[in-house]
């Protein structure tokens, strides 16, 4: 049986169509793919050429593919590879003379099987690389922002505690696993489930060993050409993304969120600040009759969520995220970090909250360590010298009281002086009454 020839262009001609098709539907870059294939060319002639003498042009439009080696001009030949007659090399270059290097053209159907093979071993890890490294780029790009993927799948053994995952598409290109200490405990998936996911970091597995070369782990032997995705909903920046998608004065930067504090699947506190003095920041998070704030509990599957005003004056931003309770008053320590919140009685559960919520979560996005007492426990805990205020003690007053303290001193020594001198009245004339008697 014949065999079929090998048609040098109408291959090359096949492998940039392959390639524009490849740049069309998973964004590989077409410049970079036809960069290997030269190397994987050359690569393939450093036996028969020597190595990084062989210089290769592939055309990224027509396909048609050039090799040049340089070549010894010589009256005989020992290596076809290396070596060209002087009258063949005259024709290339009329000047040339015995020993002179040459750069020639290269018939490519004279690499051989071998060479070949290998060329297209490499074209292939070059298309492979670069796919991968154009996924990689593609969901670098989406680190930090908020991804639709569907649920494919749920891993769950029963033999190790807190392993349950599930394996999520994300854009019908990759599947990540979200774990479980990335969901928001309680919901429910099931496989078909449509899911939106916070991508929070994106990792190059090779960047990744390199950081822990010491430590070997068989499951990256799997993926050690590949790339890690962390995907999310239980993080605080997760509430965040979800909140700009639905408020438009955030997106533009009017509305900032300046702090937050979650307990996820259960309570958020987000504190957000306006840039401009006639939009209201919470009013424009909880939007008309609560729409927009809505939406976002929603997706959170009805985690309660308060939105509060931030503040420059620490006092008053701890006053606002303990809402809804209302407080009395606010000492802060700002070098200690530390806070002191007065309440009313009826409301101290309120701003404590249950298991102590409402105060953990306000202690975390204002960063201050917050003590909080009812009205009746910090007045039994006053003692006498609590009902002055140091901002009303005047000089006047602090002269009065050691003038009146140096009176005291001065009249009590005065009756020291008196008792002494009528003491020695009353010893002289007891002698006096003695001598007479002795007389």
């Amino acid at each position: 049986m014949k065999k079929k020839e090998f048609n040098k262009e109408s291959e090359m001609a096949n492998v940039i169509a392959a390639l524009d098709e490849l740049e069309a539907e998973k964004g590989i870059n077409k410049a970079l793919i036809i960069a290997d294939i030269e190397k994987a060319i050359a690569s393939a002639c450093e036996g028969y050429f020597g190595k990084d003498t062989v210089k290769v042009n592939l055309d990224p439009e027509t396909g048609e593919l050039s090799v040049r080696a340089p070549k010894q001009v010589v009256d005989k030949i020992l290596d076809v590879n290396t070596d060209i007659l002087l009258e063949d090399a005259k024709h290339i270059d009329p000047d040339v003379e015995l020993g002179d290097l040459l750069e020639c053209d290269v018939n490519t159907l004279d690499f051989g099987r071998i060479a070949a093979q290998k060329a297209r071993g490499i074209i292939l890890q070059g298309l492979k690389e670069n796919e991968r490294k154009a996924m990689f780029d593609h969901f670098k790009s989406l680190e930090g922002t908020i991804v639709k993927g569907k649920v494919v799948s749920i891993n769950n053994d029963k033999n190790k505690k807190n392993n349950e995952s599930i394996s999520v598409n994300l854009e019908d290109k990759l599947d990540v696993i979200l774990k479980k200490r990335e969901m928001i405990p309680g919901e429910k998936y099931a496989v078909g489930n449509d899911i939106n996911v916070l991508i929070l970091s994106v990792e190059d597995n090779k960047e990744k060993k390199d950081k822990k070369k010491d430590k070997k782990d068989k499951k990256d032997k799997k993926e050690k050409s590949g790339f890690h995705v962390i995907i999310t909903r239980s993080q605080p920046e997760f509430v965040i993304r979800l909140f700009e998608q639905e408020v438009e004065e955030m997106s533009d930067g009017t509305v900032e969120v300046m702090s937050i504090s979650r307990e996820a699947g259960s309570r958020s506190k987000l504190a957000v600040w306006s840039n401009d003095e006639d939009v209201d920041a919470v009013g424009a998070c909880v939007g008309v009759n609560s729409t927009r704030i809505n939406r976002v509990v929603a997706e959170l599957g009805d985690e309660k969520i308060d939105v509060i005003e931030w503040n420059e004056d620490d006092a008053i931003f701890i006053e606002n995220a303990l809402r809804p309770a209302p407080v009395v008053s606010v000492t802060v320590d700002t070098e200690e970090r530390t806070a002191r919140v007065i309440v009313p009685d009826d409301k101290l559960s309120l701003a404590i909250g249950r298991e102590g919520q409402n105060a953990r979560l306000a202690a975390r996005l204002t960063d201050y360590k917050i003590d909080i007492k009812s009205e009746s426990q910090a007045a039994a805990e006053e003692d006498e010298y609590d009902e002055y205020d140091d901002d009303e003690l005047t000089d006047e007053m602090v002269d009065a009281a050691v003038d009146e303290y140096e009176a005291d001193v001065e009249n009590s020594n005065d009756d020291v002086t008196e008792d002494t001198e009528s003491e020695d009245t009353t010893s002289d004339d007891t002698s006096d009454e003695e001598s007479g008697d002795e007389e």
